[in-house]
């Protein structure tokens, strides 16, 4: 009996740790696939970033709170009124001391050093012919605009010329034994209107910067010119031309009155020239005959600029 007793404790202590052993197993089955990482307590802190530090325009730091926080936001309407009950001497100290109005701290856009606007530009021409290696012309004169806005001008342009007959001349008369028809020019004017789309500055070997900018100009005028005889025995005749002209140009500013253009002008026209074999003498029946051909009279020009008044003030905030 005994013996019994001791099998059946046994039986059941085996079974008892068998199913220990499967539940167990089962639950390493269950947690399969899962992967735990440890904490890597060496792992170095991140550093903190660098704060980004602000100069002002003589080189000195500039705090973001010099009285330590809590300060009251920059009121603009406040400011103005400071401005309008200083003074003068009040106003430029506000203006350009260390403790600046709050619409003057940041200047996003550098405003124009040069206004045009109602003012008058007297300009002293000089010219000279591009496109013609027969006959040259050197041009003289001046030119008178005034700016209705900052970029749009409407002037007056007077010039006198002086020919320079070339060497071809020389030469197609020597080679082939006849002289070409050439046509001088005495005098031209003419109401041009100018706009200016566009405007830039550059360093000068990293110390200045030359402001300048680029306009477009067109016209329309008269010109006289003169036809040069083949025959000296003959009377020379003249031609008053319409003459519409295009140009574009460069400006480069000095100062605050003086400037300094270079550009091109075609002026176009159609012109007369002295028929082949001329036999007519008087210089009317001559003009009755000639022949016409349309010219492209490309010049380069340069002047310098006076600017009246000479000086000019902003009438809107920086």
């Amino acid at each position: 009996m005994l013996r019994v007793r001791a099998n059946l404790l046994v039986v059941l202590i085996a079974f008892m740790y068998g199913g220990t052993e499967f539940a167990f197993a089962q639950d390493q089955g269950d947690d399969e696939g899962i992967v735990f990482e440890e904490d890597d307590v060496n792992e170095p802190t991140p550093e903190p970033e660098p704060e980004i530090e602000m100069f002002d325009e003589d080189g000195q730091p500039i705090e973001d709170d010099p009285a330590g926080g809590g300060g009251a936001e920059p009121d603009l309407e406040a400011d103005l009124a400071q401005i309008g009950a200083g003074g003068d001497e009040g106003d430029a100290a506000m203006l350009g001391g260390e403790n600046r109005v709050s619409w003057q701290d940041i200047v996003v856009v550098v405003r124009k050093p040069f206004l045009k606007v109602r003012r008058v530009e007297a300009m002293p021409l000089f010219g000279i012919t591009m496109n013609d290696n027969i006959v040259q012309h050197v041009q003289g004169g001046a030119q008178v605009n005034y700016y209705l806005t900052d970029v749009l001008a409407v002037g007056l342009e007077a010039a006198a010329y002086v020919k320079n007959l070339r060497e071809p001349f020389d030469q197609v008369a020597f080679q082939a034994r006849r002289l070409p028809a050439v046509n001088q020019y005495n005098y031209s004017a003419s109401l041009n209107f100018s706009y200016v789309p566009i405007y830039g500055k550059f360093a000068v070997l990293d110390q200045y910067l030359l402001h300048w900018e680029s306009f477009f100009t067109a016209g329309v005028g008269v010109l006289q010119s003169e036809v040069i005889p083949r025959n000296p025995a003959l009377q020379s005749f003249d031609n008053l031309l319409i003459t519409p002209n295009v140009g574009v140009s460069m400006r480069f500013f000095l100062t605050k009155f003086l400037t300094v253009t270079i550009g091109v002008r075609d002026y176009i026209f159609i012109d007369k020239f002295e028929a082949a074999g001329r036999m007519e003498v008087s210089a009317d029946d001559a003009r009755d005959a000639a022949s016409s051909s349309l010219i492209n009279h490309v010049m380069f020009q340069a002047g310098i600029s006076i600017w009246i008044p000479m000086g000019f003030e902003y009438t809107t905030f920086r």
